[in-house]
Formats: structure tokens, C-alpha cells, sequence
């Protein structure tokens, strides 16, 4: 064999060699040597993170089977949480899985492999993986350097109930103690570290009326100021929000209805529009859902009666609304509430009648881009006195520390409401990006809501 052939055929071997580790670590992946090995393969390739993970692992493999204090899994579970924090999730589950491996009483890998569960559909394992994190650990303390303040988070682990709070709670000024209070005994509450501030993260009034009364008992013995009361997060169910803002002047709802299970016949259905005032089309939709997850718009009584076939449990009614613009666009407008006062988030502005931001192509369009800047810089001037003081009334109406409304202009002047609760997602874009504008505007919701947070632990 020729030299040059013999060269070939090693490149071709060693151009292999990822992959068959890969392969060996999948069948043994508590075999620290290949990890070295593969930790030396990835620096060979320039993935220093790479290389980086698997020479903590070796390490803490080596170390846990000589029974050393440095076996502990601390460190790869800051690996796996890295990728999971990159959305790399095929990666972040393999290490994670070797972390349980190792520890199988590690909380947070449980907690958030149920994330990567859910994202991808899997709701069972999501489940499962909620039950195992939180039947471990209920109290998940985030220290930070020199903090202002002790706050107590209470969240739901059951559901995806919660305020999405990581950038709202950005400042870095406070402690941070996430208690997730549906999976804890009421003995519980009295042996929490000490806080200084309650901040009531579930914000799902679907999900807070399954709790209630242990919200409600908690709020009364807890000795501290509490934002978002249990009570006050209830009054925003889709079914509620007409009792609640349709006195306003200049705020539209359309009639929505709750039902917990499917309609018995037909006729039961047909009953229960006319009850409901609902006209067709009507938007089906389960409980305890946003963006769009299982939502269905319904033309006729069959399309209608199919669908409910299809939702499992409590469900809304809601009659659908056309909203479309002058220019065949329809528009999403998203207001934020820091202790009942309006900041701009975003708008939306998409061809088709379901309006999310992930799905309106704004980026795609300038013109929209400038609509919503135009929006955000003054939405006085974009929405009307008129438009704007219905908005401020939302928020006062609404009574809440932080929540907000999804809402689109009617040509009148009025204010069509789709939905105004705790649950708003706020969260900054990228800094070099298309949507770098919204940051300044993201960034007023944070301090407000740092300095509400100072003001009331204040009192």
C-alpha cells in the first residue's frame, strides 16, 4: 500500500472518531475515559465549551467512583444548564441525564428537563419530570452579591402558570426565593429562609383559581407585603374580564363563556351559545392556554362541535371579533401595567386574524417596524387621547402590580380587548439586532417595576 493510501485511510479513521465516541457514550456515558477522550477530540476542533463539558464530566466521574466529596455533580449540572441556557437542548438533556445519574435527587435537573419536555410536545414527561424536581425541593434560593431585598417568588410547578419573571426581575438587586407553593405543605410556609417582599408569580387566573383558597391562606399569614393578591389575579379569567372592564368608556369586549366539560348533545351546544350570547364564528379554546395553543376558530355549529371533540376538559366560548385595518392588516397592541401606570410593549401587525409577534413577519416589513416604534416612543399620538385614557383605565381597573392587555384599535376610537392579565411576557431582543428598538422600552417595565418593589418592601 502506498504511502498515500496508508495516510487516506488514517485521515479517514480519524475524521470517524467523533462518531464513534459519540456511539461509545451513548451506550456508557459514565465512562470517564472516553470523556477525556472526546474532551481532546472537541479541543482538536476548536469547541473549547465542548471540550470544557467533557473534562468536567471525566472529573467528576473519576472523582465519584473513588468516592470523593468532588464526585458531586454540581459542576456538570452548571454544564448541562449552560446548553440549556443556549437552547441546545439535545445537549442539556444528555447532561443532565448523567447528572441524575449520578444524583438522582438533583431538583433542577428534574425541573428543567420538564422544560425541554414540554417544548417539545412531550406534556407527559413534562409532567413526570415536574413531579420527580418538586417532590425533592420546593424552595430554589437565587442569592445575588450585596441584595437590596429578599423576595419570595411563589410559583406553580404543576402547570405553566407563571409570569414569565426572568427579565422582569432583571435588576440583579434582589435575592431571589422561588417557592413553589402548590407542591408544599401549608407546614411549609413557616420554615421558609426570611423575605422581605411576596411577589405572587402565578399569574394564570386558571391556574390561581385551582388555588386559591392556598394562595388566599397564604397571603393572610405571611406577614409581609404581597404583590399581585391571589384574589385580584382570579378577577382576570377570560370569562370575568366583561364583569370586570366592560363598564369602562371606550373598552370592547367580545362575549366569552367557560364550560367545564363538552355540550351533551346538539342541542346542548346550540343552547349554550344562545345562554352565552355568542354568534358564530366563535374562537374554542382550552383553559389555562395563550398563544394561540388550541385555539380554534369555528364557523359553523359542525366545525364547532368537531373541535370541542378535541379539547379535553374546561374550555372558552369566545365570539369572534373581526378587527381587521383600513389596509387589510390586523393589529395586536401589548400595554404593560407597573403598579396600575401603562408602558408600551409592542405591536404586532400581521395579515392573518391570530396576531402573534413571533409570526407577523415584522422584521420582513420596515413599514411595520417604524409603525411600532412610532407606537412605542408615543402611543398617545398612535392610539388617541381617547384610546389611550381607556387603556389607563384597564389598569386601574384591573387592580394588579404588574399585569397587562392585548388589545387592538377600533376605527371608532374604542378598544377591542382579547385578554388582560399577569401572564404578559416581557423580554429584551437581542442588542445588535432588528428589534434592538424595544430594549429602551423593556427596560422602563424593569426599573418600574424595581422600584415598586423597593416602594412597598419599604412599608
Amino acid at each position: 500500500m502506498s504511502t498515500r493510501a496508508s495516510k487516506d485511510d488514517d485521515d479517514d479513521a480519524h475524521a470517524g472518531l467523533p462518531a464513534r465516541l459519540e456511539l461509545a457514550l451513548k451506550a456508557a456515558p459514565q465512562d470517564a475515559s472516553m470523556h477525556r477522550a472526546m474532551a481532546q477530540v472537541k479541543r482538536a476542533q476548536g469547541e473549547e465549551l465542548g471540550a470544557l463539558a467533557h473534562l468536567i464530566a471525566a472529573q467528576t466521574l473519576e472523582a465519584h467512583a473513588a468516592g470523593s466529596a468532588a464526585g458531586s455533580p454540581t459542576e456538570l449540572c452548571k454544564v448541562a444548564t449552560g446548553y440549556f441556557m443556549k437552547d441546545d437542548h439535545e445537549s442539556a438533556e444528555r447532561w443532565y441525564r448523567l447528572v441524575l445519574m449520578l444524583d438522582p435527587n438533583v431538583a433542577v435537573a428534574y425541573q428543567n428537563l420538564a422544560a425541554i419536555h414540554s417544548a417539545r410536545g412531550d406534556f407527559a414527561q413534562a409532567e413526570s419530570c415536574r413531579h420527580r424536581a418538586y417532590g425533592i425541593q420546593r424552595v430554589f434560593i437565587e442569592p445575588v452579591d450585596a441584595p437590596v431585598r429578599r423576595l419570595l417568588i411563589l410559583c406553580a410547578g404543576r402547570t405553566s402558570g407563571n409570569v414569565p419573571f426572568e427579565t422582569l426581575l432583571s435588576s440583579g438587586l434582589s435575592s431571589r426565593i422561588k417557592y413553589v407553593i402548590d407542591f408544599a405543605a401549608e407546614a411549609e410556609d413557616a420554615q421558609l429562609p426570611p423575605f422581605d417582599l411576596v411577589f405572587n408569580a402565578i399569574g394564570e387566573p386558571d391556574v390561581a383559581a385551582t388555588l386559591a383558597e392556598r394562595l388566599d391562606c397564604f397571603a393572610i399569614q405571611c406577614g409581609r407585603p404581597l404583590l399581585n393578591p391571589p384574589a385580584a389575579v382570579g378577577r382576570t379569567q377570560r370569562h370575568r374580564l366583561a364583569a370586570l372592564l366592560g363598564g369602562l368608556d371606550d373598552v370592547m369586549l367580545a362575549p366569552c363563556s367557560r364550560y367545564e366539560g363538552p355540550p351533551a348533545s346538539r342541542a346542548n351546544l346550540a343552547e349554550r351559545l344562545l345562554r352565552g350570547g355568542l354568534e358564530l364564528p366563535v374562537l374554542a379554546r382550552p383553559v389555562a392556554t395563550h398563544g394561540g395553543e388550541g385555539l380554534v376558530r369555528c364557523e359553523t355549529l359542525d366545525a364547532l362541535e368537531s373541535a370541542l371533540q378535541n379539547i379535553d376538559g374546561a374550555h372558552y366560548l369566545t365570539m369572534f371579533r373581526g378587527c381587521r385595518s383600513p389596509d387589510g392588516h390586523c393589529r395586536k397592541y401589548r400595554v404593560v401595567f407597573v403598579d396600575r401606570e401603562p408602558f408600551a410593549y409592542h405591536l404586532a401587525i400581521s395579515s392573518h386574524w391570530m396576531v402573534h409577534y413571533f409570526s407577523a413577519d415584522m422584521v420582513a416589513h420596515p413599514w411595520k417596524i417604524d409603525e411600532e416604534r412610532r407606537f412605542l416612543d408615543d402611543p398617545r399620538s398612535a392610539l388617541g387621547g381617547r384610546a389611550m385614557a381607556a387603556v389607563a383605565a384597564i389598569g386601574r381597573q384591573l387592580d394588579l402590580d404588574y399585569a397587562g392587555v392585548d388589545f387592538t384599535l377600533l376605527p371608532d376610537g374604542r378598544v377591542l380587548v382579547f385578554e388582560a392579565n399577569a401572564t404578559m411576557l416581557v423580554h429584551h431582543e437581542r442588542g445588535n439586532g432588528p428589534l434592538a428598538h424595544r430594549n429602551v422600552h423593556v427596560q422602563r417595565i424593569v426599573d418600574a417595576f424595581e422600584r415598586l418593589q423597593a416602594r412597598r418592601a419599604a412599608r
